[in-house]
């Protein structure tokens, strides 16, 4: 089963997309985490990508799909991935559908989990004081940025996904077990 999480930044995609693994034994690809680890490496890809990330700026769609499909080569995804921040774009979602398609996969499922925007302020700065600040993007002004990146870019990929009959919405406001619920009642419909 594969699965693409939407949502504008702090909206639980993380948190849901983890529930799902351990749930699910699916395999979750966030290409924020893996943009982060590549940080933390040193690598010549994280490099790049930190001056990127620190602005609230999108890595470009080659090194993004090229992480991606790296990973879904990996023995550890042939049961299934979740993709949690990607596609982000329309240009991000063709490729997407032209690797699945050269791989013989399917894309089942395409969950947006809404929310208040007010709301995810307040989630930035609980995520920040519990991470004790140790993600750069955790702060108002970037949040400020990342959300119009994503009214700009990603929301469009709202319509391109109902298009093709795949894209349900759950309210992110419930409670982060009301929201796996939803979830969970979408993934075995």
């Amino acid at each position: 089963m594969n699965i693409i999480l939407f949502g504008a930044p702090g909206a639980g995609k993380g948190t849901q997309a983890k529930r799902l693994v351990e749930s699910r034994g699916l395999v979750q690809l966030s290409t924020g985490d893996m943009l982060r680890a590549a940080i933390e490496a040193g690598t010549e890809l994280g490099r790049q990508a930190k001056d990127i990330m620190d602005r609230g700026d999108l890595v470009s769609d080659d090194i993004i799909l090229g992480m991606i499909a790296e990973r879904m080569d990996s023995p550890e995804c042939a049961n299934g991935v979740i993709l949690d921040g990607f596609p982000r774009t329309v240009a991000q979602a063709d490729g997407l559908g032209a690797m699945f398609e050269a791989r013989g996969l399917t894309l089942n499922h395409v969950i947006e989990v809404q929310v208040d925007e007010a709301a995810l302020f307040a989630r930035i700065e609980t995520r920040a004081a519990e991470t004790g600040g140790s993600r750069a993007d955790d702060n108002a002004e970037t949040l400020r940025k990342r959300l119009a990146v994503y009214h700009e870019n990603t929301a469009p990929l709202l319509p391109y996904y109902d298009g093709k009959g795949l894209l349900r919405t759950v309210d992110g406001m419930a409670s982060i077990d009301e929201v796996g619920q939803a979830i969970d009642a979408i993934l075995a419909s």
